[in-house]
């Protein structure tokens, strides 16, 4: 595509294109839908992010933004 992906069209634009644009190229998983953060939750995708051009974050096991030790989010940006 050229870019990241917006927010709005989130990640599923890895597998679908997001509304006929002609520089998609994809798919660009294999897989036929997104994979799933290990606690079997989808994964938080921003774009533009708070901490790069995106942000990529799994709430961990507790399923909420934030938390401490074993809870704490999994990010892409530490």
């Amino acid at each position: 595509m050229g870019r990241y992906p917006t927010s709005g069209e989130g990640l599923e634009a890895l597998i679908r294109n997001p509304g006929n644009l002609e520089a998609w190229r994809g798919p660009y998983l294999k897989k036929s839908e997104l994979p799933k953060d290990p606690w079997g939750k989808p994964y938080v995708y921003r774009s533009p992010g708070q901490h790069g051009d995106y942000d990529l974050l799994s709430f961990g096991p507790d399923g909420s933004e934030g938390g401490e030790g074993e809870n704490a989010d999994l990010t892409s940006w530490k």
